[in-house]
């Protein structure tokens, strides 16, 4: 009998946030799309980098002329706007048409074609809280992102709070808005032994990790440390760990007129954050709004005894393995980083909470629930 040979079903995934330092939207494509590599064989996979390669750039380990260029780029408004608009260009060029298009990055763009388009939100701040963003990125989603959604045939979040968020900005069947969580790292972020780093760090140390920008509240969690009793503060230095993001003189004002308390390091690597949530006393992560709150899932991994804030989705990740607070009142974080560091037997015990918790959270998982509403798309 003659063997009959099916053609792969081919995926084109816009890859471009994988050209930065891996934040939160490129540290989800990179997991997601190197777990499909390695589950998935029903689907050929290509990626957009401002040309098209099959090629999966591994943004830790590599130190590309690309990604310089692309680091150069995000640092100039005018030559981000003039670069986007000679990508459409050039990737008109390229007049294949895939069979799926997943953009993980909110807009689906315009010059990649494809039979069916999947599209990744993770939040709606870019409504409801414009001052959080840069005013460049603001104009840009105002200007493409309600035109270009409604080419999705599917959309993928990350919460039940953004499911209905979607719902409420957007018309679409909520049949076609799937939820899926993301996932941990648990080879990188896990309990050390060898809890070593190339840097000095206090002993006892509250750590907060996240970009300097408003909507992470970074304002509140100071004012809130230095409501602290002196002992305390004395005891427990605070460290804070990311971008310089935007919007952020006060804060960094605030930092730097309490050096002897407050430890502000930076950008920090992955291997290197993982050692840091382990050697934390407490994690403490009051954002104002998140579509699904990674740093608290890692810090909880880590076996680190975590306060979060009591609303948008980060309920959803912490469950009941966290202390919640309300970053809105800066008397609640403070009362709260209180009671955590006063109580070492709730300490113990949201340490074991968390990892347990965390084991619920896997990338394995969410790239097979991608793969699956990918073939679900591609059989409709």
């Amino acid at each position: 009998m003659q063997r009959i040979l099916l053609r792969k079903k081919s995926i084109i995934i816009n890859a471009l946030p994988l050209l930065s330092n891996l934040t939160g939207v490129g540290r989800y494509l990179y997991e997601v799309s190197k777990n499909i590599e390695n589950y998935n064989i029903n689907f050929k996979n290509y990626y957009y980098y401002g040309y098209f390669s099959t090629k999966l750039i591994n943004n830790s380990k590599s130190n590309s002329s690309l990604q310089k260029f692309k680091s150069l780029i995000d640092k100039n408004q005018l030559l981000k706007k003039i670069t986007r608009k000679l990508m459409i260009v050039f990737s008109n060029i390229f007049k294949k048409e895939f069979d799926i298009y997943w953009e993980p990055n909110f807009i689906p763009l315009d010059s990649i074609k494809a039979k069916k388009v999947i599209t990744s939100v993770h939040d709606f701040s870019f409504v409801l809280y414009k001052d959080y963003h840069p005013k460049e990125r603001i104009e840009y989603f105002e200007k493409n992102f309600f035109k270009n959604i409604y080419r999705s045939n599917y959309i993928i979040c990350f919460s039940e709070f953004t499911k209905k968020e979607i719902l409420n900005y957007i018309d679409i069947d909520e049949n076609r808005v799937k939820v899926i969580y993301h996932g941990v790292d648990h080879k990188l972020f896990k309990v050390y032994k060898d809890k070593s780093l190339n840097f000095e760090l206090p002993e006892s140390f509250i750590f907060c990790a996240g970009s300097i920008e408003p909507r992470k509240n970074l304002l509140g969690l100071l004012k809130a440390y230095n409501n602290l009793d002196k002992n305390l503060k004395n005891k427990y230095k605070l460290v804070l760990a990311g971008f310089k993001g935007w919007n952020n003189s006060d804060v960094l004002e605030l930092i730097e007129k309490n050096r002897d308390n407050i430890i502000y390091l930076g950008y920090i690597t992955d291997e290197e954050l993982a050692k840091v949530y382990n050697l934390a006393t407490i994690f403490v992560y009051p954002s104002f709004y998140e579509g699904f709150g990674l740093p608290v899932l890692e810090a909880m991994a880590c076996g680190t005894a975590v306060i979060t804030s009591n609303i948008s989705s980060l309920p959803e990740v912490g469950g009941d393995a966290v202390i919640y607070c309300n970053p809105y009142d800066v008397g609640d974080i403070s009362n709260k980083i209180k009671m955590l560091l006063t109580d070492e037997n709730l300490q113990q015990e949201l340490k074991i909470k968390g990892v347990k918790r965390a084991k619920q959270f896997t990338w394995e998982k969410s790239a097979k629930e991608h793969i699956e509403l990918f073939k679900w798309v591609m059989n409709e």
